[in-house]
């Protein structure tokens, strides 16, 4: 089997609705509706040929008990809702399953956003009649 690098990433998010294969901080990443859910580590601490991965922090708690030497974390990492991921040690199957879940985990963040703020529209509205 020859070795993951994004181009493995890129071909797995073509295949989902509404993705943009674009750059984030000059690097490699995947998009969705202008957010971005995976990309390649741009910051100096994670080690080379790494992927960021969006994804709740539950989850992320999980992967990194389960596997450690496929997934970690650096401290410029902790406060945001990603993991990074060794592309050298991940499956093909979990990287697929990572990328489906950081795209839904993208997509229902803007979601519940847009629906918060038609409800705030709509509370004003009301208020000022």
């Amino acid at each position: 089997m020859p070795p993951i690098s994004f181009k493995t990433v890129e071909s797995i998010g073509r295949a989902l609705p509404d993705v943009d294969v674009t750059t984030a901080w000059g690097q490699p990443a995947l998009k969705v509706r202008g957010k971005m859910f995976a990309c390649i580590a741009s910051h100096r601490s994670a080690e080379p040929n790494t992927l960021v991965v969006m994804i709740d922090f539950g989850d992320r708690d999980a992967l990194l008990e389960d596997d450690p030497g496929t997934y970690y974390l650096k401290e410029h990492y902790l406060n945001y809702p990603c993991v990074l991921v060794r592309l050298s040690r991940v499956r093909a199957d979990a990287l697929r399953d990572l990328i489906t879940g950081a795209y839904r985990f993208v997509s229902a963040k803007g979601r519940r956003k847009s629906v918060g703020r038609s409800r705030r529209g709509v509370a004003r509205q009301s208020r000022s009649r």
